[in-house]
């Protein structure tokens, strides 16, 4: 585990399927963006104005935050310096914990709300994020994790979400062509819809414009080739299509508060 003067970033020794994020005393900000896994955790000071789902909400000490697979959300603190954990867990692994759960034949299904204030949910991520941080622990975290999650979830599986197959294609072609200077009339004729259909189209089904889905599905990608650690930085600004490095920089560092140097340092020193 390597730290910075605010937070740290790490796989679990206990779960690899489970990355873990403390941030002590920072200012640091989240720019809108999202997250192919699930994720939840604690505000442990300050108070942040935490965006999603349409909601915007006011959170200090104690809360818990829940956040599901491709949620477009943003955290800020309003004023000063916050302290918070959070967890991030593979999305297939807990699918499958939920069939087991449930029943039911979905990928997965979503946390109910954006925030939990069942009682005793806070004690419970204490504990799990201990057994989470142990090298000798697996069994420990894993039945911590299973406890935790059970009753976040609703048991009533969700609707499927009816959505424009024309806007679908229009973000298989972004995904395809993530390092291409997309013109938003290409994407449009793509999806069968003048532009301004397209841009509502695509807010209203992934929560973002489509230049702005392109940022984050960027990001994204590039979060998993600095885990592998087998790129330079340079090389890996380009072959996603940004400017150059700083135009990268600047745009992982408004998504993720740190530089995609020192994302990769954290992986290189786990």
């Amino acid at each position: 585990m390597r730290e910075n003067p605010s937070q740290f970033l790490q796989r679990s020794p206990a779960l690899p399927l489970v990355e873990l994020r403390q941030a002590d005393r920072s200012s640091a900000c989240y720019q809108q963006h999202t997250h192919d896994e699930f994720s939840f955790g604690v505000i442990d000071q300050g108070h942040t104005l935490y965006r999603n789902r349409g909601q915007a909400l006011s959170i200090g000490v104690g809360s818990v935050v829940t956040v599901n697979p491709g949620e477009v959300h943003s955290c800020n603190p309003a004023a000063g310096l916050w302290s918070y954990r959070m967890l991030f867990v593979n999305a297939h692994w807990l699918g499958e914990l939920q069939r087991e759960m449930c029943g039911g034949h979905l990928d997965y299904q979503c946390f109910p709300t954006v925030t939990s204030e069942q009682p005793g949910v806070r004690a419970r991520f204490d504990q799990l994020f201990f057994s989470l941080l142990a090298v000798d622990a697996t069994l420990a975290a894993e039945t911590a994790l299973v406890e935790i999650v059970q009753p976040l979830f609703s048991h009533q599986p969700p609707a499927e979400p009816v959505r424009h197959p024309g806007v679908l294609q229009a973000r298989d072609l972004i995904m395809d062509q993530l390092d291409a200077n997309l013109q938003l009339e290409t994407l449009a004729q793509v999806a069968g819809l003048n532009r301004y259909q397209l841009i509502r189209s695509f807010k209203r089904e992934f929560g973002q414009a489509p230049h702005a889905c392109q940022l984050d599905a960027r990001i994204k990608r590039a979060r998993a080739q600095l885990q592998r650690g087998e790129c330079s930085l340079n090389g890996l600004a380009l072959d996603l299509g940004f400017a150059d490095q700083a135009h990268f920089q600047r745009h992982f560092k408004l998504r993720t508060a740190l530089t995609p140097g020192q994302y990769r340092a954290f992986y290189r020193a786990a």
